[in-house]
């Protein structure tokens, strides 16, 4: 099964970044996902979130720090 790791970013000004990768197995993906919120939990970014998607769009895990 293929999973997708989304990272968000939203500035002060409300416009939201994403970067989007795919894992071939969960563990990679949860790898991924506890780093990104690792860097955004300290993170001058409003808000920066993470997610995992399975291949069917359904959401494993999701995250959001809001320093906003």
């Amino acid at each position: 099964m293929t999973y997708i790791v989304i990272e968000l970013q939203t500035n002060a000004a409300g416009q939201t970044a994403n970067i989007v990768t795919a894992y071939d197995n969960q563990p990679q993906a949860e790898n991924k996902f506890h780093s990104i919120l690792a860097a955004a939990a300290v993170s001058a970014v409003p808000k920066h979130a993470a997610v995992i998607l399975n291949e069917d769009g359904l959401i494993v895990k999701q995250w959001c720090y809001d320093h906003s």
